[in-house]
């Protein structure tokens, strides 16, 4: 692949927020490099993408593979399948931007897309292999889906513990949660939890009984078995390592694990930008909120270059 060495704008990541920018900013006619991990993205277990307008349904290699026929109309935006291993500032000019392929490039504006990692629980048979099914992360994303079944919501924090009764009655009449032994007040939340016509749980996952990713039973530490259908369990989440370095090398500010952005998505950084799952926790991820910040950081970026 012939590259040239300058850029107005990289964007490391082609989920949909990156994928956005770089179609706004091609409008906006500046010369865009997206670069993607070949590895395979975080919404790969996904069987579709929901809350697109005109895309509901469609899945990740269809929404990437859309979006790279629409780039391709106006001959601007490149694609580099590589890891980004360096982003360096140069005090004011720009940034370096160096792959693990060994292409580096000199960019005016850098957008981080990269999404985060989901730390998936050791020791669980079978949670690979439901996970973004019927293990969900989110209602709001896949809830839809998995309507009308039995759910259990996984965790150890009381107060998510105690919507178990209530706040999904949309997609579920029967749903418990499912807690370590260790968790405090806990009987007072089976309490509260039974008046509500839900009950708590209390034990370690160790397996997950599925039929190709359809769950239909959770096993306990110490053999209980549990008929359900559905798990709402959020998982602890870490930046890529290439946001982490930033992070210890060149103060890129982060709140609460997520980086920190101002209104036009622009980070701690002048001229390093943020969209996507990276700068917000579970419940403010997903396609749409990606979308949306992926627009707004190539809007900035386009505003700033006519001040």
């Amino acid at each position: 692949m012939d590259l040239t060495d300058q850029y107005d704008t990289v964007i490391i990541g082609g989920g949909p927020a990156g994928l956005t920018a770089a179609l706004s900013l091609t409008r906006y006619r500046h010369r865009t490099l997206v670069i993607e991990s070949p590895a395979p993205p975080r919404n790969a277990a996904s069987r579709g993408v929901h809350g697109l307008i005109g895309l509901e349904g469609a899945t990740p290699a269809e929404l990437r593979s859309r979006a790279w026929e629409e780039l391709g109309r106006y001959g601007l935006a490149q694609r580099l399948d590589a890891t980004v291993g360096e982003v360096t500032p140069l005090n004011g000019d720009g940034f370096h931007v160096r792959a693990d392929d060994g292409t580096t490039v000199w960019a005016r504006n850098v957008i981080l897309a990269t999404g985060v990692i989901d730390q998936h629980p050791d020791g669980v048979e079978g949670f690979a292999a439901c996970w973004g099914r019927t293990v969900i992360h989110c209602p709001f994303c896949i809830g839809e889906e998995n309507a009308d079944r039995t759910w259990a919501l996984v965790s150890d924090e009381p107060l998510y513990l105690g919507m178990a009764a209530t706040a999904f009655r949309a997609w579920t009449g029967d749903a418990i949660a499912i807690a370590p032994p260790s968790l405090p007040g806990a009987d007072e939340l089976r309490r509260s939890l039974r008046e509500q016509g839900s009950d708590l749980v209390q034990g370690e996952i160790t397996r997950l009984h599925h039929t190709d990713g359809d769950l239909h039973a959770v096993e306990l530490a110490d053999g209980t078995r549990l008929e359900r259908q559905t798990l709402l369990w959020p998982q602890p989440q870490q930046q890529v390592p290439l946001v982490e370095r930033l992070a210890a090398q060149h103060g890129l500010a982060l709140s609460d694990g997520y980086v920190t952005v101002d209104e036009g998505r622009q980070t701690s950084i002048p001229g390093l930008y943020a969209a996507g799952d990276l700068t917000g926790k579970t419940w403010e991820q997903g396609a749409v909120p990606a979308v949306t910040a992926g627009s707004a950081a190539a809007d900035a970026i386009h505003f700033a270059r006519l001040a």
